[in-house]
């Protein structure tokens, strides 16, 4: 093996992920690694595509989306079309996320306010327990 080629054992390694994660993105079409024999073999592209699903996850994309931005990737040299649709998939999760903050600020006030109710109503009681002893 060459440094150019990983095998499942060091490419999961080398992205800090199991082997059973990269055999999920190949079973789904998401990574395509050659074979040496019955071993597979994952080049720098793979390991590049690799990141880029991993990156896709972590900040919420699907896998329908991540599919769509690689394979724009092989099908536009210039890369300008997925650039396009990066740009679209992150203003659009960017509204998203930016909603769930508000629905998340505005009930966080409402559970404080709930909050504040239930330790005066405890106070409240404490105090006419104390004054009836």
């Amino acid at each position: 093996m060459t440094d150019t080629f990983f095998t499942v054992t060091q490419l999961a390694r080398d992205l800090s992920v199991t082997p059973r994660t990269i055999r999920f993105y190949e079973d789904k079409g998401l990574i395509t690694p050659r074979r040496a024999g019955t071993m597979r073999v994952y080049t720098k592209r793979d390991r590049a595509r690799m990141a880029l699903i991993l990156r896709g996850k972590r900040l919420g994309f699907s896998l329908r989306e991540i599919k769509d931005y690689l394979d724009l990737y092989d099908l536009d040299p210039s890369q300008s079309e997925q650039i396009r649709l990066l740009l679209k998939q992150v203003q659009d999760r960017l509204e998203m996320l930016e909603d769930q903050r508000l629905a998340l600020e505005e009930t966080i006030i409402e559970l404080k306010d709930i909050e504040e109710q239930a330790m005066a109503a405890l106070a409240s009681e404490t105090g006419d327990q104390k004054a009836a002893g």
